[in-house]
């Protein structure tokens, strides 16, 4: 097995997370040499490594001081890069696999120092892609998360009332941002996070990453995109839903029935071996057939806002968006990837309609974690 070096913290490393399961929001180093499993950390951190994995070896990063930076009145910001080449060093690495988000400025010392780092992120992936039963266990938690969050948005979606300015819940304007506050409390009851969502009406709908903002119209469609991350273990779930309030367009709903469709359709699909493009390309077929644009159509090089105008998916796991792919670039699915299926028809400046199931792959097909149902009228 090669040598593996890992620097970074475990918040925004989830390469790093996968392989020490505790939230440190402080740089440190991993590495697997000679079949050990090293952390050079903060002794006090190591103390909470070892609570959760005691197969990973602690070495106290205080064992590496840096009197001799201050002596020699070294930058600051060269520090870190000197430290980790001790560190390096001290552990007899000479040749390491990296992911592509390995921090330059240590890589250029590294490299300056003799140490071969070699960039392999599909090295990476491929470890992260079947999830345990551990893991597993933690994104159907961040999955119940998500569809609270939902049942949440469409309780105050269905008791809201009409009035001159638009939507208002007890008397009050009923907002994007007052739905998504709602979401993240029903988050936080299970033990999950996720400010970071989607709750976006009437045109904000057809731009796939408008969170949304201002008061939900009389008569309006409300996009629903949730993906909280469960705090113990890390992992994510993503799932969307589409509401419609007063007399909406009727056009939502054909759009409506359509996205459904589209997923019953993809769902059909998922099986181990299954490239997530032929996936992608077949639910493609199927919206070209009723009339709407998609990537298919479309002109190589060309900006396309309205119809199907985005990939089908992606893996979920210590990131909402990680491999496989489900679009016109795709990876073969494996047992145990978690996939996000989320088809959606749209007309630019207008609104739009998106539905969102989390998969996991099985060996005879997939399971469908998500229990939340597709109704249009919250």
């Amino acid at each position: 097995m090669p040598d593996v070096l890992l620097i970074g913290d475990t918040v925004r490393s989830p390469e790093l997370r996968r392989e020490v399961p505790v939230e440190i929001g402080d740089p440190f180093l991993y590495a697997e040499v000679d079949g050990r499993r090293v952390a050079i950390v903060w002794s006090i951190e190591g103390d909470r490594i070892t609570a959760v994995d005691p197969t990973v070896e602690i070495v106290a990063s205080e064992t590496f001081p840096t009197t001799d930076f201050r002596r020699d009145d070294i930058d600051i910001y060269d520090v870190p890069a000197l430290q980790a080449v001790r560190m390096v060093r001290a552990l007899g690495i000479t040749s390491a696999l990296v992911p592509s988000g390995f921090p330059l400025g240590i890589a250029d010392a590294l490299r300056g120092a003799g140490v071969e780092l070699v960039t392999d992120q599909r090295y990476f992936d491929d470890r992260r892609r079947v999830k345990s039963p551990e893991q597993l266990a933690g994104i159907r938690v961040a999955q119940r998360a998500a569809e609270d969050g939902m049942a949440a948005i469409a309780s105050a979606l269905r008791h809201s009332e009409a009035s001159a300015g638009g939507r208002v819940l007890h008397g009050e304007p009923l907002t994007c941002e007052r739905l998504r506050v709602l979401a993240t409390e029903a988050f936080s009851a299970r033990g999950c996070r996720g400010d970071d969502l989607i709750v976006a009406h009437g045109a904000q709908a057809a731009d796939g990453h408008d969170p949304g903002s201002g008061q939900v119209a009389n008569d309006d469609v409300v996009l629903c995109d949730l993906f909280p991350g469960h705090l113990a273990s890390g992992y994510f779930a993503d799932m969307t839903r589409t509401f419609r309030v007063g007399a909406a367009d009727e056009t939502i709903t054909l759009w409506h029935e359509r996205c459904v469709e589209a997923l019953e359709l993809a769902v059909s699909l998922v099986r181990p071996g299954i490239d997530g493009r032929e996936i992608h390309a077949a639910v493609s077929a199927f919206f070209e057939e009723l009339g709407h644009p998609t990537q298919l159509s479309v002109p190589a090089g060309s900006v396309l806002r309205d119809g199907f105008y985005h990939g089908l998916g992606h893996g979920v796991g210590l990131e909402v968006h990680e491999a496989p792919g489900l679009g016109r670039l795709g990876h073969p699915l494996v047992v145990g990837d978690v996939i996000a299926l989320e088809p959606g028809l749209y007309r630019y400046g207008w609104g739009g309609v998106r539905i969102e199931d989390l998969v996991l792959v099985t060996p005879d097909g997939c399971e469908v974690l998500t229990e939340y149902p597709y109704g249009l009228d919250p």
